[in-house]
């Protein structure tokens, strides 16, 4: 649960409250949908996870051991990335910004890697799913703290203390970064998993560390790349949410342009759509235990394109509180109940015990394609269109994935991946 939360609190961080920090300091919409870019890390994992796998981190894996010394690194990194973040003004320097984020990006990817091989190898089989579902849910915690926590902190720094908004800003940021003390805490006294045991693993360890790294990766990426259909598998699970991230990437600005306070973003945004977020999750993992998981697919992609229009009618009405709630409780309920289903269809993709943490990691990397390179022309679109438009034209973005998911159903797609029975649902609860 609380490496859940120190997974969640730096995502928003160099994203949607920092595209708020940068609104407010005057950046245009063009230079602020480039920032989607900002999570190339995020899409990019998977060529350093065969790093994390393979070899050691000096000084402390002998300390504290194969998984908890590369957390401890990239939580150290990452608090110092965050309070150097504090120190940069947006409006005079957005090239520094985007440089520093990038750094926020990367550690916070890098302890994403070791988080998800500690969880599958520190819990018994029996424990998988209770685990899977705290850290789902601190997730969403940290996440709420990164977004309506340091919104909240920020407008009250600046109303009660009578600071200028950048002095505000940097505060919340700092505390923020003393906020990753939390997983650091964690991580310290934690148990370490059990090493890798058996013949191969015996043998890896008397390699030399570069080929340590070839055979973690090589064995992941080959045993993926070898299966029927693996090239339209990849297309469709990167285009699987680039309409909800299309339309995500400006939701931020958008509210604010249409004349609500950063305290209206943090109380409906984040804090009513985190009510939307949780229940729309357990619908959709109810749901997808009788439903078979291409049906579950189909519903949830469907859902999540539409809900977009929400926010183009919502443009028509301007400052309207009760419009506003309504296109985020939709946006939020729908977009969960997509990803509880493709999280289900990317885990049931993970068969092979020896690469989980690799495959896993190329997986969501490519998942987060979408929201950073395919969405970054967002701006240029919002801006030439106007919002009511751009919010309307981006169910086109659906159209891709629904077209590659049609054509990998229609071959037995998940048939042959075992991905239509008891194994699925099972997947999906977890």
């Amino acid at each position: 649960m609380l490496l859940g939360f120190s997974s969640g609190l730096p995502l928003a961080l160099s994203g949607s409250t920092l595209l708020i920090w940068m609104r407010e300091a005057g950046v245009d919409l063009t230079t602020i949908g480039l920032f989607a870019l900002v999570g190339t890390p995020y899409a990019i994992k998977f060529l350093w996870a065969p790093v994390v796998d393979a070899l050691p981190v000096p000084l402390l894996t002998r300390w504290l051991g194969r998984r908890r010394g590369w957390l401890v690194l990239s939580q150290l990194l990452l608090a110092a990335a965050i309070a150097l973040l504090a120190l940069v003004d947006p409006a005079r320097a957005p090239a520094m910004v985007a440089l520093v984020a990038l750094l926020v990006a990367t550690a916070s990817a890098t302890q994403d890697i070791v988080i998800d091989a500690y969880r599958v190898e520190r819990l018994d089989p029996s424990e998988q799913a209770a685990g899977m579902g705290a850290y789902v849910a601190a997730y969403r915690v940290g996440m709420v703290v990164s977004t309506a926590g340091i919104l909240f902190l920020v407008s009250g720094i600046q109303e009660k203390l009578g600071v200028p908004g950048p002095v505000a800003w940097r505060y919340g940021y700092l505390v923020m970064a003393a906020a990753v003390g939390i997983g650091l805490i964690t991580a310290l006294v934690s148990g370490e998993p059990s090493a890798p045991q058996g013949a191969e693993a015996d043998e890896e360890r008397h390699e030399r560390p570069l080929k340590r790294v070839f055979h973690a990766a090589a064995g992941a990426f080959t045993e993926f790349l070898t299966r029927p259909m693996a090239v339209a598998i990849l297309a469709f699970v990167v285009l699987y949410k680039f309409c909800d991230a299309f339309a995500g990437t400006m939701t931020a600005p958008f509210v604010i342009d249409l004349g609500f306070t950063r305290t209206d973003y943090a109380a409906i945004v984040k804090g009513l759509g985190l009510g939307a977020t949780l229940v729309g999750g357990i619908v959709g993992g109810m749901a997808a235990r009788s439903l078979p998981l291409a049906t579950m697919l189909w519903i949830g992609a469907i859902l999540q394109s539409v809900s977009n229009l929400t926010f183009a009618w919502l443009a028509t009405r301007g400052l309207d509180y009760g419009a506003l709630s309504l296109a985020i409780v939709a946006e939020n309920f729908t977009s969960a109940i997509g990803t509880v289903v493709f999280v289900a269809y990317l885990s049931g993709l993970c068969r092979n015990p020896l690469h989980t943490a690799t495959q896993y990691a190329l997986l969501t990397a490519l998942a987060a394609t979408g929201r950073t390179y395919l969405s970054a022309s967002a701006g240029y679109v919002a801006a030439e269109l106007g919002w009511v438009w751009f919010f309307a034209g981006s169910l086109v973005t659906a159209v891709p994935s629904l077209i590659l998911l049609a054509w990998l159903q229609a071959r037995g797609h998940f048939r042959e991946e075992g991905l239509d029975g008891r194994r699925t649902r099972a997947a999906a609860v977890g």
